[in-house]
């Protein structure tokens, strides 16, 4: 295909893609205020928890509408996640080979899933965090927060725990690469076991064991699962190997005995 036919195909994805985008942007602000609300619960949860005010506060008169723009942004390229996606996989399918467009769909397939039910496992552990860091503050305090600073801890919160979920594939395709082996993922269970834990238990309150067991648990699970993976594929490579050396190794020499 000519360079021209490639920009112009680029351009026609992009524009789907941005009109995705556009519609889902305004989905979300028809949803921003639910979605506020929802937002806003772990603050109302704090004000009755601990006895204390907690309110969320808009600094100055745009703020508010920037806060419900930027949700609007958020929801829409989520709610449009489908349609890029498709968008982006067709402009770069045709330059792959088949391996590689095997690989590229079992890390899609594989890693969107994960990376929702990381987000929705983060959505379940921001109630205690906010109860968390905000019960550092003294007695008698009022804890005032502001919007915008909230909104990017929010949205940081869960989209590291779903980058989370997704660690295990990129292991998979570290090890479908050679550059790990499937001993090497296992070796490191110890290290991995740590991180996990303590990246569990910094996300969930010390007090509350079993929200930290249930965020720790599929992860490990998950880890566990990609290094049986590894293993299975380097047993696959071996084979292949072992079948590829004996069928190029030369006949043997006859002994004078023989001929």
């Amino acid at each position: 295909m000519p360079l021209r036919a490639h920009l112009v195909e680029f351009r026609k994805r992009l524009l789907v893609s941005a009109a995705a985008i556009v519609i889902g942007t305004i989905v979300g602000w028809i949803l921003s205020d639910v979605i506020l609300d929802a937002i806003r619960a772990p603050i109302t949860e704090l004000a009755s928890t601990r006895d204390r005010q907690a309110s969320l506060n808009f600094s100055d008169v745009s703020s508010a509408f920037d806060l419900r723009f930027q949700i609007a942004i958020t929801a829409g390229i989520v709610l449009s996640s489908p349609v890029w996606l498709y968008e982006v996989w067709a402009f770069l399918m045709p330059a792959l080979k088949v391996a590689e467009k095997r690989y590229a769909a079992g890390f899609l397939l594989s890693a969107v899933p994960l990376f929702l039910a990381g987000c929705a496992a983060g959505w379940f552990v921001l109630p205690h965090m906010v109860v968390l860091l905000a019960g550092f503050a003294p007695d008698g305090s009022t804890t005032i927060l502001t919007a915008r600073p909230y909104f990017d801890f929010v949205l940081k919160l869960v989209l590291a725990i779903g980058v989370a979920f997704v660690l295990p594939v990129f292991l998979v395709l570290l090890n479908l690469a050679g550059v790990m082996s499937g001993k090497a993922i296992i070796k490191a269970w110890r290290i991995a076991l740590l991180a996990i834990v303590a990246f569990t238990a910094i996300a969930t309150p010390a007090a509350d064991v079993m929200a930290m067991f249930l965020l720790a648990l599929p992860m490990i699970a998950l880890y566990f699962a990609a290094a049986s993976i590894a293993l299975l594929t380097d047993r696959r490579r071996r084979r292949r190997a072992d079948r590829l050396d004996e069928s190029f190794s030369p006949d043997p020499i006859p002994t004078p005995e023989q001929s």
